[in-house]
């Protein structure tokens, strides 16, 4: 079966809408939005107020990986129908994670710590990670 939300017909932009409002709902004091060099949009940058202080997190959406995932899939569809699939896949994430914050399971800041900005670049703390530019110690303990 495709992945979620593969028929989708909602347009990014009311997704968008719907991811902003939601943010805004619990908390976040700021949301702006990425595009690329052709105006298509990368991603939603917002920032919250955390008992460390206003952060920025930088949540985005790979829509070609989509495009690709949907065409491995046998799913026929251009690059608008995966950028509203992933859009909509990022919205329904974003969802069910403010629930589980709404639960005081977890804090917003917990959820969200991999998108927060960590440099003075625009990188999240996940892509220094990736880079190898964090110094996590040696890892690999048993409990």
């Amino acid at each position: 079966m495709p992945i979620k939300n593969y028929t989708t017909k909602i347009s990014v932009e009311r997704t968008l809408g719907e991811i902003h409002g939601n943010l805004a709902v619990h908390g976040a004091r700021k949301v702006m939005f990425d595009y690329d060099d052709t105006g298509k949009i990368e991603a939603v940058c917002f920032s919250v107020m955390t008992p460390n202080g206003e952060c920025g997190y930088r949540l985005p959406a790979n829509v070609d990986a989509t495009h690709r995932v949907l065409h491995e899939q046998g799913v026929k569809c251009d690059r608008e129908q995966a950028a509203r699939v992933a859009w909509r896949i990022v919205k329904d994430w974003v969802d069910a994670q403010l629930a589980i914050l709404e639960t005081e399971m977890v804090s917003f800041d917990e959820i969200f710590l991999p998108y927060m900005i960590a440099d003075r670049n625009g990188a999240t703390l996940y892509q220094l990670y990736c880079d190898n530019r964090l110094e996590l110690g040696a890892g690999g303990e048993t409990f």
